[in-house]
């Protein structure tokens, strides 16, 4: 059951083929035999055996959703309520939120069933899944190699089919990027399709949630269950929410497709290239044009973005100081020993690291040097990207520029650690959708074609991985071991 297709899993349910229960205790099962790979923060047995239960009920009354019964994993950064949301920091390692994220309630609304809570760089910092209190999550495909982050857990939890699909986060890169080391598709919606809600924020204009599946079919059945408008979230656009799933199998003739030069410049390994032309020609065979386009400003997105985002984290990570929720340093002797021994201790370096620049970047003197331009240079990306989407109707490029890394590689490093995001960073900067698809193998390690959109393009990026994922099989792929 668990090697089944989102759509596959709600005939076999509606057909009585197995019950919700059975498909449930079946991925706990899987769980529980590969704890190894530490996907999971938190596993929500007993949550998720009543979740059943209630989806096999409304099954038998014929009011189900394509959504219900089937078991889905959460990002542990989605609040979720009576059960722990940690972002995978020791801040929060005691945190039970009190409420649901917008997100949560939606799925529950929808039916579906939560096997637990999915491991993550801490705040969603980190570009590997090595910055969580709990440890990294490995890779299926290479146990010694980063599954990517910061929604590590999630490709994880995907591609070892220890969930149906996943939720992520995506604030320079962490949907697609770890969906590209692990084999498996994951879309970052257009900012302000997706409630924020309940999503602790690392930076606010940045983060995005959406969904990670082994398919573009699979992410538009889960897009139609997160996207909509929130009165809650400010950030949220009030736009009608469209069949994702409609116009799957839309003809891509005459479709214009947009290459980069700076995305295929002598800096990006060459295998990677070619493996990723090649996924372009299958492009080409289904009646796509392809051209070359300019963004010169690409190269000013991964400085643009670490002063903005670090510069926003210091402020939303400000809350966190010992007195309201999470974690308080033992026996402090005054009020500032409170303050300043919570946050040294229940930070991680990565997390403190990112404060710190933000804290200077935003303080007298260096406002306008620093935050004040990188939001100038936000604009002309964002720019750039809008001439480019004028001339063609997507533009195609990789998400990584290597596959998955050693484990402790680039830890030592955090510039080297940054610039694994250089070909995501600047598409959450301009607020784009973007979609990372499946698209081959390097060392016996996956590799992703991302597929950039304008904006609200989601569903035509979901028929345009749809369409190729239709003449080629890296989606179906299993890393071995975990068939």
């Amino acid at each position: 059951m668990h090697n089944l297709s989102l759509t596959q899993l709600a005939a076999g349910l509606r057909s009585k083929q197995f019950s919700s229960l059975e498909l449930t205790q079946s991925f706990l099962n899987r769980i529980n035999s590969y704890q190894q790979l530490n996907a999971y923060v938190t596993v929500s047995s007993e949550l998720a055996l009543q979740q059943a239960e209630a989806a096999d009920r409304r099954l038998a009354s014929g009011d189900a959703t394509p959504l219900t019964g089937i078991p889905l994993a959460q990002k542990d950064i989605f609040c979720t309520q009576g059960i722990k949301t940690s972002c995978g920091s020791k801040m929060l390692d005691n945190f039970i939120a009190p409420y649901n994220a917008t997100v949560i309630d939606h799925f529950n609304q929808a039916g579906a069933v939560m096997l637990g809570k999915l491991n993550m760089d801490e705040f969603a910092m980190g570009s590997s899944n090595e910055t969580s209190f709990y440890g990294p999550s490995l890779n299926p495909w290479a146990t010694d190699c980063v599954p990517g982050g910061s929604s590590g857990g999630s490709a994880v939890a995907v591609a070892a089919r220890l969930a149906a699909a996943a939720t992520g986060t995506d604030t320079g890169g962490s949907i697609r990027q770890p969906a590209a080391h692990c084999g498996i598709t994951g879309l970052k919606p257009t900012y302000g399709r997706v409630s924020r809600y309940g999503m602790i924020a690392y930076a606010s204009s940045l983060d995005q949630g959406g969904p990670m599946a082994r398919s573009a079919e699979d992410a538009a059945l889960l897009m139609q269950v997160m996207a909509g408008f929130d009165s809650k979230d400010s950030t949220s656009v009030d736009q009608s929410v469209p069949d994702y799933s409609a116009s799957l199998n839309d003809s891509l003739q005459g479709l214009k497709i947009g290459l980069p030069k700076e995305f295929f410049s002598s800096d990006l390994d060459s295998r990677m290239a070619s493996t990723l032309l090649a996924a372009v020609d299958e492009y080409r065979k289904l009646g796509a044009e392809v051209v070359e386009v300019s963004m010169p400003t690409l190269a000013l997105a991964i400085p643009a973005y670490y002063v903005i985002a670090s510069a926003e984290c210091s402020s939303n990570l400000s809350r966190f100081d010992g007195v309201r929720f999470g974690y308080r340093c033992h026996n402090p002797a005054d009020l500032t020993d409170l303050y300043t021994r919570s946050r040294g201790e229940g930070f991680g370096s990565e997390v403190k690291r990112r404060i710190l620049m933000g804290t200077y970047a935003l303080s007298a003197g260096y406002y306008d040097a620093y935050y004040l331009k990188a939001q100038q240079v936000r604009r002309l990306i964002s720019e750039d990207f809008k001439r480019a989407l004028n001339e063609v109707d997507v533009l195609m490029g990789p998400v990584t520029p290597s596959p998955a890394f050693k484990i402790g590689e680039k830890t030592g490093d955090p510039v080297q650690m940054y610039l694994s995001d250089i070909y995501t960073i600047a598409i959450n900067l301009a607020g784009l959708p973007a979609l990372a698809l499946p698209a081959g193998f390097i060392d016996d390690k996956p590799v992703g074609l991302q597929v950039i959109g304008n904006y609200f393009s989601e569903a035509k990026l979901l028929n345009i991985g749809h369409r190729y994922q239709q003449v080629t099989d890296w989606h179906l792929q299993q890393p071995h071991g975990f068939e």
